[in-house]
């Protein structure tokens, strides 16, 4: 009989409602851009991220706690915030003990679902800290779910290849019996050692890159280990989790 605990990947936000997420870790994966700039302000010092689903929230409570209100909509900067949502922006002479309130297209979105879902244990990962990730993964001991945001509820593949990039490291601790996990961890493996020159084939690198030439943010949301700290998020704020 496996009593290792399971892991399974939802491909969507539309597809997490599938899923039970009570006593499992729920890692929320947006690779271009969101938990890529939650953990470059974490890591350069911010107090905490606050995640939010819509632009007058953020501006809200911003106001009230003197924080940053930063965001973006159809991956441009969001109207009526001064801040963006690269994580190029969030160096630690700008972030460091600040309160970054943050609202995404797609990240925050995905994390206000789970929350609704009832999970109870989230983090947030991406490239930049997938050792603090996979590291938490493996002292829960608890169930997982690979959390992906895609774009608008579609499927994508840099965040595909990030729950590959996880699954590949801890594969031997969990029973996967799941599809998207399979395809993810051989995505991954099949492309890992030229990350950049493949993503060149995304849809939103396409984006990103020739609409508005976030290159930079790119080759820094594919570096593993850049910003490796694990975002956990507790009443309402994501925090640095010391232990991961």
């Amino acid at each position: 009989m496996n009593d290792q605990p399971t892991l399974y990947t939802s491909l969507s936000p539309a597809l997490i409602h599938l899923y039970d997420l009570k006593d499992t870790v729920v890692v929320i994966i947006d690779v271009f851009r969101a938990t890529s700039t939650i953990a470059a302000a974490l890591y350069n010092g911010a107090r905490s991220v606050i995640p939010v689903d819509s632009i007058p929230q953020a501006i809200k409570i911003s106001q009230e706690i003197n924080g940053i209100a930063a965001g973006e909509r159809d991956g441009k900067l969001a109207e009526g915030l001064r801040h963006g949502n690269s994580p190029m922006e969030y160096k630690r002479a700008f972030i460091e003990d600040q309160t970054l309130v943050l609202t995404t297209t797609n990240g925050t979105r995905l994390l206000h679902m789970a929350l609704e879902l009832g999970a109870d244990d989230i983090v947030t990962g991406s490239f930049p800290n997938l050792s603090s990730v996979c590291n938490y993964l493996l002292q829960q001991k608890k169930n997982v779910i690979l959390a992906c945001a895609g774009w608008k509820d579609k499927f994508n593949l840099e965040d595909t290849l990030f729950a590959g990039a996880v699954i590949s490291r801890v594969k031997e601790h969990f029973s996967i019996h799941c599809d998207a996990s399979f395809m993810a961890q051989y995505m991954y493996e099949q492309n890992k050692d030229n990350l950049l020159d493949f993503a060149k084939n995304l849809t939103h690198y396409h984006r990103l890159v020739n609409r508005f030439g976030y290159i930079d943010d790119i080759d820094f949301c594919l570096k593993a280990d850049s910003a490796d700290v694990l975002p956990l998020y507790k009443g309402g704020h994501l925090v640095v989790e010391k232990n991961a």
